[in-house]
């Protein structure tokens, strides 16, 4: 069974309301609708089949994106420069504005992955020595972090630098930049492009790798006053679950950095577990990588209890599911959804803690003096008296009064 009993009295705040007539008369007895419409918490998704969705109007895709749309307000975009901007000069700028602004438009949150990355990177960078490579991947976060700014403001700059100066699968142009800068000096160089560019937008640092070693990157990126905003933790659990005390261990030893945390890329599956003796995810290449009945039900199991203690942390403001859909990395079935689109319990059960058990819509009404209060969870509210609408935000306590 799983611990519900851990304190979220920091995602709550008290809400108060003063109803008055037109000339300021307090009325009794009032009643006032407090329906939530967004929460501040960021409970994200990858986000990737809203590109063909939106830019093709793929019907396929209309039911994957509604059944998202009714979980998640939260949603990652691929930037993968490779795939982004295969031809020089040629970036697909149009699909992603298109579809940044449509999930924006519908009241989703949408980050950027990533603006620089060893893997996945534009081939056509290697014609060039390391200066003109630094000088185009300056160019690159200056398009995007500006051509987008205003839609994406959130942006993963920088992903996997532990590895990026010894990754030796294949030769890239930002593991040769990444050599001769040194980690905490790329680091330092694309952080400070991207904040010159747009100084309110949302900066992390992204790995995959937990260890001590990303510990000490963090602390020399702080030291040398790299604009950090947020702490990106990926948490690929391919080869089963971290189980509550290592998700803890994580949180204690990153908590001390005083920055904001988010779990970027979360994966948990729910059929046969990866070998343990797989070293690189990518490594593992099966025909088939079915979901199973009993994997289902683990999967939920494991993910609510992930949700919740991560809920509970002070710093944790976002979590991000990776794959929606069974199959979309590694052909694994680690999605809310199978491939038939149906839900699976994983799905059941997060719609449940996000839109019912955190999630406040309910009715009070004023006393003697007009006022009523709530505890409500932080987020946006639409607030409703004899048919006067008013939206708010609630992320502090605050007193709002309604004239009728």
């Amino acid at each position: 069974m799983i611990q519900n009993n851990m304190d979220i009295s920091h995602r709550k705040v008290k809400e108060s309301f003063r109803v008055t007539d037109a000339e300021g008369r307090p009325l009794k007895g009032k009643k006032i609708s407090v329906k939530q419409t967004n929460h501040s918490f960021l409970f994200g998704c990858g986000a990737f089949e809203f590109l063909p969705f939106v830019n093709s109007g793929d019907e396929d895709k209309r039911q994957v994106v509604e059944s998202w749309k009714k979980v998640f307000n939260y949603g990652t975009l691929p930037f993968y420069w490779g795939r982004y901007e295969p031809e020089e000069g040629k970036p697909d700028f149009d699909s992603l504005m298109n579809t940044a602004k449509y999930m924006r438009d519908e009241g989703i949150q949408v980050k950027g992955h990533p603006l620089c990355w060893h893997t996945v990177c534009a081939d056509w960078l290697m014609k060039y020595d390391n200066e003109t490579i630094l000088k185009k991947q300056l160019e690159r976060i200056d398009r995007e972090v500006t051509g987008f700014k205003g839609v994406i403001d959130m942006w993963d700059v920088i992903n996997e630098v532990v590895i990026m100066p010894i990754f030796d699968k294949y030769d890239n142009a930002i593991t040769r930049i990444c050599k001769e800068k040194g980690r905490v000096g790329l680091i330092k160089t694309v952080f400070e492009e991207a904040h010159k560019m747009n100084p309110d937008a949302v900066l992390l640092l992204n790995d995959f790798n937990t260890s001590i070693s990303y510990e000490i990157l963090i602390d020399g990126c702080l030291e040398t006053g790299v604009p950090i905003s947020a702490i990106g933790i990926q948490s690929h659990q391919h080869q089963g679950y971290w189980g509550a005390e290592k998700l803890n261990e994580v949180l204690e030893r990153f908590e001390h950095f005083g920055l904001p945390i988010h779990f970027t890329e979360n994966t948990l599956i729910s059929g046969d577990i990866m070998p343990a003796y797989i070293e690189d995810l990518n490594d593992w290449q099966v025909e088939s990588w079915p979901t199973t009945p009993e994997g289902e039900e683990r999967q939920a199991r494991e993910i609510e209890e992930m949700y919740r203690i991560l809920f509970s942390h002070p710093l944790v403001q976002a979590i991000t599911t990776w794959d929606y859909r069974d199959g979309a990395w590694l052909g694994a079935p680690s999605g809310f959804i199978r491939k038939d689109n149906s839900s699976k319990p994983s799905y059941d059960m997060l719609k449940k803690l996000t839109h019912e058990e955190w999630w406040t819509d309910t009715e009070i009404v004023t006393d003697e003096n007009g006022y009523a209060e709530v505890e409500a969870f932080k987020g946006e509210y639409v607030i409703t008296v004899d048919g006067v609408e008013k939206k708010i935000t609630a992320n502090e306590d605050i007193e709002t009064v309604i004239r009728v």
